[in-house]
Formats: structure tokens, C-alpha cells, sequence
């Protein structure tokens, strides 16, 4: 299996864990899906009122630098990890 079709595969098999994750491992999960699909960010970071988009863009931001390729080896494992310890 490429690592594209394992990446797709994963970011589908993960939404279906029994137990819903952490806060902070579903926005590492955002920040390497979002790094992987669209690259470095390319958007400006939300207002102050908007506390769940500016947790995502620093999820995301963080993940800067990072080539596609090494964000989608990197979700792969991190979403195998997450279904291994919540259960499918």
C-alpha cells in the first residue's frame, strides 16, 4: 500500500475510534493531517475570540517546515497509535 492510500485510509479509520482522544492528540492528528494535505500554513492566525481556531492554526503552525511526505508518515503513525490504545 502506497503511503498516500495508507494516509486516506487512516484519516478514515480514525474517526471511527470507540473512545473519543484527547484534545491534544486530535489537534496533533489536525496539525500533521493539515501539514500533509496543504503544506507549510498559509492562512493568519484567528482573533482572540476564536479560541478553538487559533488552537487548530497553532496545531498546524507547528508543524511548519515539515515536508508532506514526513507529516503523512508521521499522522499514519500517530492514527495507528490512537486506534490501538481507543479501540475500533
Amino acid at each position: 500500500m502506497s503511503n498516500l492510500a495508507e494516509f486516506q485510509k487512516m484519516a478514515e479509520d480514525v474517526k471511527k475510534v470507540k473512545t473519543r482522544p484527547t484534545d491534544q492528540e486530535l489537534l496533533d492528528l489536525y496539525g500533521l493531517y493539515k501539514q500533509a494535505v496543504a503544506g507549510d500554513i498559509n492562512t493568519d492566525r484567528p482573533g482572540m475570540m476564536d479560541l478553538k481556531g487559533k488552537a487548530k492554526w497553532d496545531a498546524w503552525n507547528s508543524r511548519n517546515g515539515i515536508s508532506k511526505d514526513d507529516a503523512m508518515s508521521a499522522y499514519i503513525t500517530l492514527a495507528k497509535e490512537l486506534i490501538s490504545t481507543y479501540g475500533m
